[in-house]
């Protein structure tokens, strides 16, 4: 990891500094675009156990079947 850290140090020192900000935006747009992913994989797991008494029952087996 550290590598590859060290290759984007050494290009980002060869950017101009508006050319950096951009880059740091790009990086915070990733970083909430990931924490996003994470809150919704969270949300889909409690919904998941929440809901498995609503999809897993009786009434309901003949769709499992289609």
């Amino acid at each position: 990891m550290s590598t590859v850290i060290d290759q984007l140090t050494e290009k980002l020192a060869q950017l101009p500094p508006e050319r950096i900000a951009e880059v740091v935006d790009f990086v915070d747009f990733i970083a909430v675009r990931e924490h996003d992913r994470r809150i919704v994989r969270a949300a889909q797991a409690v919904s998941e156990t929440t809901l498995s008494a609503v999809w897993n029952n009786d009434a309901d087996a003949a769709y499992d079947r289609l």
